[in-house]
């Protein structure tokens, strides 16, 4: 059982309509919002990655967020894994 505090890392991919609609400024910004950290980037075939660590609470909004993007975006769908990495990631951060 995972308690309240402990932390998740996970790496969500979402599809559709995701990229030139801004997606990854305003994940940075809901990242910063939720208290999460990691990053965000855009994926060749026109998806894009996110890696996230944070608590259950604030993963749930975040994904929530995922599912639905900015104003502009069209998800289609996301996928979530739950990932283990020796990354200790300190803020949330774009990447080109």
């Amino acid at each position: 059982m995972i308690s309240e505090n402990s932390q998740r890392h996970v790496r969500i991919i979402v599809f559709g309509k995701v990229q030139g609609v801004f997606f990854r400024k305003h994940t940075f910004q809901k990242a910063n919002e939720f208290g999460i950290k990691g990053f965000v980037k855009n994926q060749e075939d026109k998806s894009i990655m996110i890696e996230a660590v944070g608590n259950n609470d604030q993963l749930t909004l975040f994904i929530d967020w995922c599912k639905k993007g900015p104003a502009r975006a069209k998800v289609s769908g996301i996928e979530i894994m739950e990932i283990t990495s020796e990354n200790s990631l300190i803020k949330f951060e774009i990447i080109k």
